[in-house]
């Protein structure tokens, strides 16, 4: 289907047609699904994390429970997406600006007036530029269990590190600052990730933070085996070295001017509760926390689907 308009599309046949899409748009080869007439009102898209995962698993295990337009969007160079080294802007040049623009390409060729951008993760930093871009081709925000502040997540990281190895926490950041030359930013986030992860993997360290019992990792791995989808490491990478690590979004919060919901897990160390005051705090989030981990529809699929819902029509 490439090449074609939107208006091109017979969008009541998307369901008929499994609604699966490889689309050349915004400079990549994008792989996204389509559930439901999303001209009929303003779908959700959701935005997975990673960042460089998929979303696939949030389809296959909790995609029933939506009863809307819902689109299913593997990133750039992610999932069943393109390499992100045969995008047109290169492997090298991966930021925020291009996946939001990724995002209002994909919101174009499907015809739809405003979209509902869902976040999870670090997909949630994308969902909440692109309502700052775009706020009039934005309904509302869904952001699940976000990361905002990149420095401040990599100290948690550092410190929970540190606990599990059983030595005394240190920041590297009041150091590295005074060794720094005026006029020089002194790179704290990327200093304290680099200590973290010579501590204890990264995939280790998350999952520790992250998952609130080994049920519900096993049952995430499970849908990933199903999948059959791995990588994602060249798009981390990327964004790493574009100072993914340094990066502070918390400023850009107060521009928000649509309504931004945050569902987050009490048991997500990485996002709850500090991530998410952020944006509470600064977007004038509402804020719903469930007793659950980083992916909440594994612990609570019933408190999700509530806490989802609400979000979409109060």
């Amino acid at each position: 289907m490439t090449g074609l308009n939107a208006d091109d599309h017979d969008f009541t046949d998307f369901e008929d047609e499994g609604g699966v899409h490889f689309e050349h748009l915004n400079g990549a080869d994008l792989h996204f699904e389509v559930q439901g007439d999303p001209t009929s009102e303003p779908p959700v898209v959701f935005l997975h994390g990673g960042p460089g995962y998929n979303s696939y698993s949030f389809q296959a295990l909790f995609g029933e429970r939506i009863e809307r337009p819902v689109v299913y969007l593997d990133q750039r160079g992610s999932g069943r997406s393109g390499a992100l080294e045969d995008t047109e802007q290169g492997a090298d040049t991966l930021d925020l600006d291009t996946l939001v623009g990724d995002v209002e390409a994909l919101r174009d060729f499907l015809g739809a007036e405003q979209i509902v951008p869902m976040g999870h993760g670090f997909g949630a930093l994308v969902a909440l530029e692109y309502a700052r871009r775009y706020p009039t081709r934005t309904a509302r925000v869904i952001a699940v269990n976000p990361w905002v502040h990149f420095p401040d997540l990599a100290r948690t990281l550092l410190e929970e590190a540190s606990a599990r190895r059983g030595v005394a926490f240190t920041d590297p950041a009041d150091d590295l600052r005074a060794a720094t030359p005026d006029g020089e930013y002194p790179a704290v986030g990327g200093a304290r990730i680099e200590a973290a992860f010579a501590l204890l993997n990264a995939r280790d360290l998350l999952n520790a933070l992250q998952f609130r019992d080994q049920a519900s990792r096993m049952r995430l791995e499970f849908a990933d085996a199903e999948g059959q989808l791995i990588g994602g490491g060249e798009v981390q990478e990327a964004l790493v070295n574009q100072g993914l690590w340094e990066f502070e979004y918390p400023q850009f919060l107060t521009e928000l001017r649509r309504p931004v919901f945050v569902i987050t897990g009490a048991h997500d160390r990485t996002s709850y509760p500090e991530q998410v005051q952020w944006v509470a705090d600064l977007a004038d989030a509402d804020v719903t926390v469930l007793d659950a981990g980083h992916y909440p529809w594994l612990d609570d699929e019933d408190a999700f689907a509530e806490a989802f819902e609400d979000a979409l029509t109060r």
